[in-house]
């Protein structure tokens, strides 16, 4: 087995707990689909948001899906101007045995703009 990341991003609707709960549900539920990752095969996920999503930490959705003995960590992406705003972004690290060109990124919502080159593999 490799080790492998996996990437994918979001947009949230506004800067209230529900709806960063609700995409964060949304973007997992569709990598873990995606990419066939069965749970104990997860070493670690780290979420990361535009500096306008503050309401809650994207880690508590996860955690409300039973994922409470993987490390999760959540950060704020860099505010470079012209960015995409409200953005959620997850970088998953899991043991698999998928070939790197088999892994799929996950981009949904508004961030399908971030990129256009990965969607479609969903």
């Amino acid at each position: 087995m490799l080790v492998r990341g996996i990437r994918g991003a979001t947009t949230v609707e506004a800067n209230v707990r529900e709806d960063i709960l609700e995409a964060t549900r949304e973007l997992l539920t569709a990598i873990l689909e995606a990419n066939r990752v069965e749970h104990d095969l997860v070493a670690s996920i780290i979420f990361s948001t535009s500096p306008d999503l503050n309401a809650e930490f994207p880690a508590v959705a996860a955690r409300e899906l039973g994922w409470t003995d993987v490390a999760l960590s959540c950060f704020h992406e860099m505010g470079v101007p012209g960015s995409l705003p409200k953005c959620l972004r997850i970088l998953m690290t899991v043991n698999t045995d998928l070939a790197l060109s088999e892994v799929k990124h996950i981009y949904l919502r508004g961030a399908r703009a971030l990129r256009p080159d990965l969607v479609g593999e969903e």
